[in-house]
């Protein structure tokens, strides 16, 4: 009970800490105003223009995330290869027991993915 409270401690003082600063700044530091001309983007000397024909297709986002999503979860496996090998002697069997089961849900993801279409460039 006694390291949870410090934890909470410690989260409570670090966001204050990160308020007061925020804070400190906005009332001390200069006020820049940046001019309508200076916040246009510069095309070699020609005015920008903004196509509003581009479409960018959902699909790119999709497997963006997707690829974010399974790049964290491999991840993982490398601390758990480095506990593993420090921990045979003592719980080998609950350690590995505990990533089989995420790499079945892993896995599990993947093959949903996979069927559900989700990967598909139709």
């Amino acid at each position: 009970m006694v390291p949870l409270i410090a934890i909470m401690v410690i989260t409570v003082l670090a966001t204050l800490f990160g308020a007061a600063l925020l804070f400190f700044v906005s009332k001390v530091g200069p006020k820049v105003k940046i001019s309508e001309i200076k916040s246009l983007s510069y095309e070699c000397g020609l005015v920008g223009e903004e196509k509003k024909s581009t479409k960018v297709s959902v699909k790119f986002y999709l497997v963006a995330i997707l690829f974010i999503l399974f790049d964290i979860e491999i991840i993982f496996l490398y601390p758990w290869a480095i506990i593993y090998n420090d921990m045979l002697t003592t719980n080998a069997v609950f350690i590995f027991s505990e990533m089989m089961v995420f790499m079945a849900v892993l896995l599990f993801g993947l093959f949903y993915v996979w069927r559900s279409g989700a990967l598909r460039w139709d």
